[in-house]
């Protein structure tokens, strides 16, 4: 007979709906998957565990979407290139634009508004924008 607690809190392998994002697949992930949530979080910060049950079911009932997630302890160049300097913190990433970039924990609420509010997005539009931003850049 086996003795323990009904509920444990995920802390160990990430949940089969998300992956791990490290510096050697970052840019191949935001490549090869046109709509991306990225969950930057660390293992011993507590409002990080709070918001993982929320990613992990907005994963599970988005499964059109990619949802990684990067350990910043194990992985501080990547959250450092993002200027992200607490945790946890969601970067949204579709067709290559960062849509949203944000410290902060979200509820389960807030997290699925923001994600409908990125697929509203006219991404023909914001592509427009930045070929005027980096032409505007260059002359």
């Amino acid at each position: 007979m086996q003795h323990g607690c009904l509920f444990q809190p995920k802390v160990g392998p990430l949940d089969t709906s998300t992956f791990e994002i490290t510096d050697d697949n970052f840019n191949e992930t935001v490549e090869q998957n046109a709509f991306v949530l990225i969950d930057f979080w660390a293992p011993s910060n507590g409002p990080s565990l709070q918001f993982a049950p929320v990613y992990e079911h907005a994963a599970a009932t988005n499964p059109d979407l990619a949802f990684g997630k990067v350990d910043v302890d194990a992985e501080p160049e990547l959250a450092g290139a993002f200027n992200f300097r607490s945790v946890p913190a969601l970067m949204i990433v579709r067709d290559g634009a960062v849509l949203f970039s944000q410290a902060g924990h979200l509820t389960a609420t807030a997290l699925d508004e923001l994600i409908e509010q990125a697929r509203a997005v006219d991404m023909d539009e914001v592509r427009r924008e930045l070929q005027e931003q980096t032409s505007g850049d260059v002359e």
